[in-house]
């Protein structure tokens, strides 16, 4: 094993000395032999910093591969648990509808877990800071929600099939990062957002101020 070793040095502004690094590498070779001294780090070459760093990223490389797949496993538990709470909340539906009618309009999320059938056309949505968007990617013919269980993917554009994957667990997102694509009207500007944060009202309404 080596240590490598950024040494102390004054540091005039900030009106000190700068504390020495250590890093350590594990089986790199300088020259073709293995070293294993102490190095300071601003006595190696460009080239030998590089090599170091690619060695670094080499042995890092697996331990993200395993990490991702950990989270994956993660995922996946979460939306089977997702799965059982929602099949005890079915009950809310007509709560949801209810409040609709009075004028009170519910979140994404609240919406889909309300939902039977019908098209997200049928609704007009809007971010909770304002600004009215639609589903999806900019340019896109019809609105569209990407749902995952943290390992797979599905593309859904009715509230049919989004409540479907709703009671199954599934989220709003993509493995590995969760959030409602929307994009505001007439732009090409798009963002991920919260489905909490993402209102929706029967598009035949008027707005209320």
């Amino acid at each position: 094993m080596q240590m490598l070793t950024n040494t102390g040095r004054a540091h005039p502004q900030l009106g000190g000395t700068l504390p020495p690094v250590h890093v350590t590498i594990v089986e790199v070779a300088r020259g073709g032999r293995p070293v294993s001294e102490a190095v300071d780090l601003e006595r190696l070459s460009d080239e030998e910093i590089g090599e170091l760093v690619a060695a670094v990223r080499a042995r890092m490389r697996p331990l993200e591969t395993q990490l991702a797949e950990i989270r994956s496993e993660r995922d996946v538990l979460l939306t089977e648990q997702r799965r059982r709470e929602r099949l005890a909340q079915r009950g809310r539906r007509a709560s949801v509808k209810e409040a609709m009618r009075d004028g009170h309009f519910p979140t994404f999320t609240q919406l889909v877990a309300a939902a039977e059938a019908g098209s997200f056309e049928d609704y007009r949505f809007h971010l909770k800071t304002g600004g009215e968007v639609r589903l999806g990617f900019p340019g896109a013919r019809q609105q569209a929600v990407a749902f995952t269980d943290g390992r797979q993917l599905a593309q859904v554009r009715d509230l049919a099939d989004a409540a479907r994957l709703w009671a199954a667990g599934w989220e709003p997102g993509s493995p590995g990062r969760a959030g409602l694509r929307v994009h505001f009207l007439g732009t090409r500007q798009e963002r991920l957002a919260d489905p909490e944060e993402v209102y929706a009202r029967p598009a035949g309404d008027e707005e209320t101020q």
